[in-house]
């Protein structure tokens, strides 16, 4: 299998316009703007990934915020979930930092790579299902490119399924069987055929902002799954 060019990945993802309602939605918010942000630049296009690339633990979420990575230009920056996210990070000693404020704030990921299934801000937060299918490829290629990936996190049903659709992709005749459900803490393993040992994918709620404030995800919760997730990659 052919090395995967990361600067040109990203400069794909960047210049996509596969999905013409959500590449209209991330530009007019760019211009619109949220007025407490309206004198930075948004970036106002689809998001490549961030994180080490010889990570063991890749976190796939489901796609930007519309004033937080579609404004920064990284994923998981700006917003609340982010907040939650890079905060349970720091203190698994994934992330240099304990916050992530913009693209060049210095801040590094150790043993671990952040994506999401869509890489554009939808309008209400719904990618639909061809809008995830058309994103599809690049997170191909980010799977292609992390060569150590042990384990996938999957935040949220949508990531969940994006996982599981890779690897009906790959490995057919290993699939499991039932489908895996998604859920809070559930466990299977990916069997790809270009690839070994199998990954873990383990399930994660969402750290929405919905989820964090109501208590459906707490930090407590949070961080058993990174624990896991650090034990997985670290026995495989």
């Amino acid at each position: 299998m052919p090395a995967v060019s990361w600067t040109g990945l990203e400069r794909d993802i960047a210049a996509c316009t596969r999905c013409p309602r959500l590449i209209d939605h991330c530009r007019e918010t760019a211009q619109v703007k949220r007025r407490m942000y309206r004198e930075q630049t948004y970036w106002g296009r689809p998001v490549p990934g961030f994180g080490d690339r010889a990570a063991g633990v890749l976190f796939l979420g489901l796609a930007p915020g519309a004033h937080g990575a579609n404004r920064t230009g990284r994923m998981f920056t700006g917003d609340r979930s982010g907040e939650f996210l890079y905060a349970a990070l720091h203190r698994a000693g994934l992330a240099s930092k304990p916050e992530s404020l913009s693209h060049d704030d210095g801040l590094r990921l150790r043993n671990a790579y952040i994506t999401n299934a869509c890489r554009c801000a939808p309008p209400a937060n719904r990618p639909s299902r061809d809008e995830i299918e058309r994103c599809r490829p690049f997170l191909d290629r980010e799977f292609d490119g992390l060569r150590s990936l042990r384990v996938v996190v999957a935040l949220g049903k949508i990531a969940w399924d994006a996982a599981l659709g890779r690897s009906r992709a790959l490995a057919r005749e290993a699939f499991p069987r039932p489908r895996p459900a998604f859920g809070h803490g559930n466990e299977t393993t990916l069997t790809l055929r270009r690839r070994r040992p199998p990954l873990a994918l383990l399930g994660c709620y969402h750290p929405s902002q919905q989820n964090t404030q109501t208590g459906r995800l707490t930090g407590p919760m949070f961080d058993a799954v990174v624990r896991r997730a650090r034990r997985l990659a670290s026995d495989r």
